[in-house]
C-alpha cells in the first residue's frame, strides 16, 4: 500500500510541477498590448552539495532580479533552483552534456523529492532523465544555491 501511495503522490507532484510551469496558449489569453523587449539574459554559476558548479541562463527579469538579490544578501527567500533539463550541451556550460530551460526556471524554498538530484548524478544518468528519474525533466536540487553572476559568453 505504501508503494502505491508513493507512486500516486509522485505522479500528483509531477502533475502539479508541469501545470505550474505550463504557459497558457494564445487562444486562452486576452489581447494585450505588446510588451517592451525581454530582459537581456544573465548567467549565474550555481553549486550543490557535491561542490560541482553549473551555469544557468536566466531570461525573465524577475528571476534575474531575484538571483542578484540572493547573491547580494538582500534576500534569503527561495534560494534553490527549479527548472527543466534540456539534454544537450550549451555553449555557456560546456563542461556538462545538459543545460536548463530558462523559460521554466524558478526559485523555491521546498520541493518534492522526485525532482531532487545532484549535478554529477544527472550527468551520469542523463539518458534516464524524463522517465522515472526526474519525471518530465523537472530538476529541483535541494542543495542548489547560486555562487556568482558570470559574464555572458
Amino acid at each position: 500500500m505504501r508503494r502505491v501511495f508513493t507512486k500516486v503522490a509522485t505522479l500528483a507532484a509531477v502533475g502539479v510541477l508541469a501545470f505550474a510551469a505550463a504557459q497558457p496558449s494564445q487562444a486562452d489569453t486576452p489581447r494585450q498590448p505588446i510588451r517592451a523587449a525581454a530582459a537581456v539574459p544573465a548567467y549565474f554559476e550555481m553549486t550543490d552539495h557535491t561542490r560541482e558548479t553549473f551555469i544557468i541562463k536566466l531570461t525573465k527579469s524577475e528571476d534575474i532580479e531575484h538571483a542578484r538579490e540572493l547573491l547580494s544578501g538582500t534576500t534569503t527567500e527561495r534560494p534553490h533552483v527549479l527548472t527543466r533539463i534540456i539534454k544537450r550541451q550549451a555553449p555557456y556550460n560546456p563542461r556538462w552534456s545538459f543545460h536548463t530551460n530558462p523559460d521554466t526556471t524558478q526559485f523555491f524554498d521546498q520541493a518534492i523529492e522526485v525532482c531532487d538530484a545532484s549535478i554529477p548524478y544527472i550527468e551520469e544518468h542523463l539518458d534516464e532523465v524524463g522517465g522515472a528519474f526526474l519525471p518530465g525533466g523537472v530538476w529541483c536540487d535541494w542543495s542548489s544555491r547560486l555562487v556568482k553572476e558570470v559574464p555572458a559568453p
